[in-house]
């Protein structure tokens, strides 16, 4: 039987972490990956990485606070490759300060990055989607429970992002795109290890005591970038040991 041909998969903020994840897993699942990453160098180097295992990838730069490279990323990748068929909005920033703290470049700059580019990320991509394409948003458990102070404008945020991925389902319900979040809770990151100073308290709100490896994560992205997810839409869907029980 011939091998189907590799679906075009843009992951955001790719070069580490989650979206690194995201993007080796779906690699293995037959999808040429293209890593969204604001510094090349770092985007090239894990683009090398993926490939050293098997995994067709390669950077894209894209900066995500200026709205014409989202613009420019998806005609570059329509020109390239004719199409996109997974998007994955995973790059996005975590501004946590006192309510008094808090500026207003600090709010216009999460707004920015965590909410207006996930908005044009998905306008610009369902362009050139093919009826049956797939958009899923890293969101956050937060978007349901911020159990301590100082996350006020992030939890925003990403409740934003789980009513746009609702509405933005309807809209592409028709073509078969689905639009989903995937709400993580507490994941062993570079910005967030689990023996920081704030794990233990994070690990206090949760079910299972540990945090979450970010191939976990992926994993839930890659099933929902697969055929056998066609029938889930507009959901948030959260993975966090139970921060949210």
């Amino acid at each position: 039987m011939q091998t189907p041909a590799p679906r075009i998969a843009l992951v955001t903020g790719a070069n580490k972490g989650i979206g690194f994840e995201v993007a080796r897993q779906l690699g293995r699942a037959n999808h040429r990956v293209l890593l969204g990453a604001r510094d090349a160098t770092l985007g090239a180097a894990a683009a090398a990485a993926l490939c050293t295992e098997g995994v067709a990838a390669s950077c894209l730069q894209l900066d995500l606070t200026d709205m014409a490279t989202i613009r420019a990323a998806a005609a570059t990748i329509e020109a390239e490759h004719g199409r996109l068929d997974v998007l994955v909005n995973n790059a996005g920033i975590a501004v946590i300060k006192p309510l008094d703290e808090l500026s207003l470049d600090d709010f216009d700059r999460s707004v920015a990055v965590n909410v207006r580019a996930v908005f044009v990320a998905a306008q610009e991509a369902a362009r050139h989607m093919r009826d049956g394409g797939r958009i899923v948003t890293i969101g956050s458990v937060n978007a349901d429970r911020m159990p301590f102070g100082g996350g006020g404008v992030y939890a925003m945020t990403k409740a934003a992002v789980a009513g746009l991925a609702r509405g933005l389902a309807r809209d592409l319900g028709p073509r078969g795109i689905t639009v989903n979040v995937v709400q993580p809770g507490p994941v062993e990151t570079d910005m967030n290890p689990s023996d920081g100073p704030f794990a233990e308290t994070l690990k206090g709100f949760m079910a299972i005591k540990r945090f979450a490896d970010a191939g976990e994560i992926a994993g839930m992205v890659s099933y929902l970038a697969s055929p056998e997810a066609a029938f889930i839409t507009g959901a948030s869907l959260t993975i966090d040991g139970g921060f949210a029980a």
